[in-house]
Order: C-alpha cells, then sequence, then structure tokens
C-alpha cells in the first residue's frame, strides 16, 4: 500500500530567513571575476587557491561564490537541462538599478530583457557562462498590485530603460541613442 504524501502546507518558515548565497560553477575563474566584480562591482572577500573565489556587496563573507573544481574550462549545461535559472541581485533603489543599467550597457553586455514584474524592475542578462542573472529593485510594498480580495497579482510588462536611466546619477547622463536600448 502507498504511503499518503504529506502535507507540507500548514509549514510556514520563520519570515527571517533568507537566501544567504549562491555558488556556481564556472570555466574561468578570472573571467568571472571580471564579470561579478569587475562590471557588477562586488567585491572580492577571499581566492580560495586557483579555484573558486568569495564575492559580496558591503563586506558580508560572500553573496556569490564561483568555482572552477568540476567547471574548469568547462561549457554550458545544454538549452532545456534542468539548473539554475538565474541569480537574482536585489538593488536598494531605482537610482542604483540605473547604474548598473549604464554600466551593462557601457559594456556593451546584451540584455536576455526587462521587466515591471508589478513589485519589482528587473534587468535579465547571462554572465560569460550563461548563467542568468536577473538585476532588480523592490517597489515599496504600498505600491504591489493586489487583486479584489488583496491577494498579489504580479504580472510582467515591458520595463521602460530610457525612464530608467533618466534616474541614474547625473555624473552618469550621457545620451543613449537608439542603439543602446
Amino acid at each position: 500500500m502507498a504511503q499518503p504524501k504529506p502535507d507540507y502546507s500548514s509549514f510556514i518558515v520563520d519570515p527571517q530567513v533568507c537566501i544567504g548565497h549562491v555558488h556556481l560553477r564556472v570555466a574561468n575563474i578570472e573571467r568571472a571575476l571580471d564579470f561579478y566584480c569587475g562590471l557588477l562591482g562586488l567585491q572580492l572577500m577571499q581566492r580560495f587557491g586557483p579555484g573558486a573565489a568569495f564575492l559580496s556587496a558591503g563586506g558580508y563573507h560572500h553573496h556569490i561564490a564561483v568555482n572552477t573544481w568540476e567547471s574548469l574550462d568547462g561549457s554550458p549545461p545544454p538549452s532545456g537541462s534542468t539548473g539554475l535559472y538565474h541569480t537574482a541581485i536585489l538593488y536598494p533603489d531605482r537610482a542604483t538599478l540605473a547604474t548598473a543599467l549604464h554600466r551593462l550597457l557601457s559594456a556593451k553586455v546584451p540584455l536576455d530583457g526587462a521587466a515591471d514584474h508589478g513589485v519589482s524592475e528587473s534587468l535579465y542578462l547571462r554572465d560569460p557562462d550563461e548563467n542568468g542573472v536577473e538585476l532588480y529593485r523592490d517597489k515599496p510594498q504600498e505600491l504591489w498590485p493586489r487583486d479584489s480580495v488583496g491577494n498579489l497579482a504580479m504580472y510582467t510588462k515591458p520595463l521602460d530603460l530610457h525612464q530608467l536611466l533618466s534616474e541614474a546619477p547625473a555624473s552618469l547622463h550621457l545620451p543613449p541613442g537608439p542603439r543602446d536600448l
């Protein structure tokens, strides 16, 4: 006789639990550091021999780790396979996300997409190993879309990149051409 399926619906984890870090397999440490530290601005906290590095925002021990322990000179997983969809990096506000967009455009890093989800605004791209990366900022909770009974009602609409860029610090304001967006 088959065991009944457990009911997981009654357990809710403590609200202070959060995702601590992501550890990525990469083909080349230096290339990964150029992307995550050089382009995105994360800080190198520690190298662990030639095959791993620990990266952070704000001095935390690490938010992202990269290693080549099982992937040195490897290739990305084929399309249609299981695995990590993307790593999401949360920015504190719209101006900081706009600065990130400006850096991506200046470096000619292509975007896979850009979306307004009602609760957040997101930029989607790939790192040099084809790992998905989402750069996003949350909107204030009081602005999150709700249905008629108060349930969260997220959506996906195009994000106006020209308007987002206009919120970058004035020192970055360069008139983007149509080719840039």
